[in-house]
């Protein structure tokens, strides 16, 4: 049997269809990964495709999804918000719970990162959480995209922004949405295993965010830095591997804790 390539679709937060990826390693997985992509990139950003092909050759499930309105998803993005993503992804995570296995291992990229952060708590069989170039706080990105936005930018205003070259359609509410999540808090209160995983060449976050989320977490928590990678790991393909090739070797030993042999997880706490 080969390792197969699943294109999924479930009901998002809103109500809207997400469209979703499921690569499956050959035989039963050792664990589900659930992945969240950056600020409005896809599930199908070159470096998830390169991190998805490593870890299901060691034998890992990788689940992705487009956010609503990003990618293949419907819906409108510039009416999603921070908590829509937060919602997207319990929903993804409910998905994987009730159609194969629940997420053993919640993974997130930039913006991603920051999104399962704030989750984990909610996911009982999460046994690891993992970041890669993350920021640290939601003001991050609501500073990036005020100094795009016209004074007195309303909730109900529209505005175009570059992202990474890519132009972008916002509301004003997503500022306003953002500011309501106290990241900082819930990594404070986060229960599970961290790994955060930060390029000092980050030029879009800074390394420095990586250092402040380390400061906060709890034991036990690890940090790798990936000299030289770029801040969407889409420069060198060895970059995208040798985040997957961490995560998995990281990943193995408390894998094995959940399940007592190093096999299948089931939920937390068996």
């Amino acid at each position: 049997m080969l390792p197969e390539r699943k294109r999924l679709r479930f009901t998002g937060s809103t109500g809207h269809e997400i469209a979703a990826r499921l690569d499956l390693p050959t035989g039963t997985p050792r664990a589900f990964v659930l992945f969240a992509h950056c600020f409005t990139c896809t599930k199908d950003l070159k470096a998830v495709n390169w991190i998805a092909r490593e870890l299901v050759d060691r034998r890992m499930a990788l689940f992705r999804f487009d956010f609503t309105g990003l990618g293949e998803s419907a819906g409108d993005f510039a009416e999603t918000g921070f908590t829509s993503n937060l919602a997207d992804l319990l929903a993804a995570t409910n998905y994987l719970r009730t159609q194969y296995r629940a997420p053993a291992l919640l993974v997130g990229h930039s913006l991603g990162g920051t999104a399962v952060l704030a989750v984990a708590g909610q996911v009982p069989e999460c046994v690891g959480v993992a970041t890669i170039a993350a920021p640290s706080e939601t003001a991050h990105l609501i500073e990036f995209l005020s100094r795009q936005t016209p004074p007195g930018f309303g909730p109900e205003d529209i505005a175009q922004v570059d992202v990474m070259g890519r132009p972008v359609r916002i509301k004003g509410q997503l500022l306003d949405d953002l500011r309501q999540h106290d990241v900082a808090a819930a990594v404070r209160g986060l229960d599970r295993p961290l790994l955060i995983m930060h390029s000092p060449d980050d030029e879009v976050v800074d390394i420095a965010h990586a250092q402040r989320l380390f400061e906060l977490a709890r034991h036990p928590k690890s940090f790798i830095a990936l000299e030289g990678a770029d801040h969407l790991l889409i420069a060198r393909e060895t970059d995208a591997r040798y985040v997957a090739a961490v995560l998995a070797t990281w990943a193995e030993h408390y894998l094995s804790r959940a399940t007592g042999h190093g096999g299948s997880t089931g939920n937390r706490g068996l």
